[in-house]
């Protein structure tokens, strides 16, 4: 299947088939992550926060990546992507008036309608960042629908931190908590210093009506999910957002499949309670 193909609309309306997008906005936020806002060409991209696409650099390949930005944005999405192999090395070159192909969106995205009502804690640490974005966003953007809203966010070192800019606009919100750190801190740097979960000393947690999405390297998501069962969050209130070797976006490849649950399908996004069952083989 050639770009060409596409164009002419051959089998348009198969899952397996990218659309095409061409990029409005290109910015390299760090040295290895590039964010790119892109329009479709013809019908709108329409998602959930969580879900994930899968990019086409044609003549090279496809990988999966999650979209961060909020359905409440406008008809546009907005990726951030790492540069890590064939496919997101190549997009290091990308810029605005470029084209790509696109699929999906795949995956189940975050239950927003049961989280209406409750206060939200996000924690969220280096390239986790990019798919929690979709759900703060959204959260903030409906702010009168949920209630305490408290974002925990972190990074290895000050110039690996995504959204710095808009963090700043977090911080200065009088309707939510933003907390940021970093492990390595440089000499400009003047705010928390050390893991994410030193964070959770400064934040309040009702229990009974918190939902915590985690999302983060592995590390990370064991010792943030340790603070907030401590706190007394439920297992199947602390959410997360998974990745495993996800090809197909349908459950048809099982590349990424876990004792027959496909992660592309069935999640990306999973509670707490799911993830351990999965680990325990329940």
């Amino acid at each position: 299947m050639t770009q060409t193909d596409i164009e002419k609309g051959a089998a348009a309306a198969s899952p397996y088939v990218p659309k095409m997008a061409r990029i409005v906005a290109a910015d390299q936020m760090t040295e290895t992550e590039r964010f790119f806002r892109l329009e479709m060409e013809g019908e709108p991209l329409a998602y959930e926060p969580g879900q994930f696409v899968g990019v086409t650099v044609f003549g090279v390949g496809e990988s999966p990546i999650s979209i961060c930005s909020s359905p409440t944005q406008g008809e546009r999405i907005e990726l951030t992507i790492r540069s890590v192999g064939l496919v997101t090395g190549a997009l290091r070159t990308f810029e605005a008036g470029d084209r790509l192909g696109i699929r999906g969106p795949f995956g189940n995205g975050f239950d927003t309608g049961a989280m209406k009502g409750q206060d939200v804690l996000f924690v969220a640490g280096g390239l986790g960042l990019a798919p929690t974005r979709s759900l703060i966003r959204y959260v903030l953007d409906k702010r009168e629908d949920f209630g305490k809203v408290t974002i925990l966010a972190g990074a290895r070192e000050p110039n690996l931190l995504l959204f710095r800019e808009e963090i700043a606009e977090w911080v200065e919100r009088s309707d939510a908590d933003t907390l940021v750190t970093v492990n390595q801190p440089d000499k400009d740097w003047k705010g928390n210093v050390g893991v994410i979960t030193r964070l959770f000393k400064q934040v309040e947690i009702d229990p009974a009506r918190t939902c915590a999405v985690i999302v983060g390297p592995p590390v990370m998501f064991k010792f943030a999910v340790l603070e907030a069962l401590a706190a007394g969050v439920p297992e199947h209130r602390i959410i997360c957002s998974l990745e495993r070797h996800m090809k197909c976006g349908v459950g048809k490849c099982g590349h990424c499949q876990i004792r027959g649950v496909y992660v592309c399908r069935d999640g990306p996004v999973f509670t707490y309670e799911q993830v351990k069952r999965l680990r325990e083989g329940i």
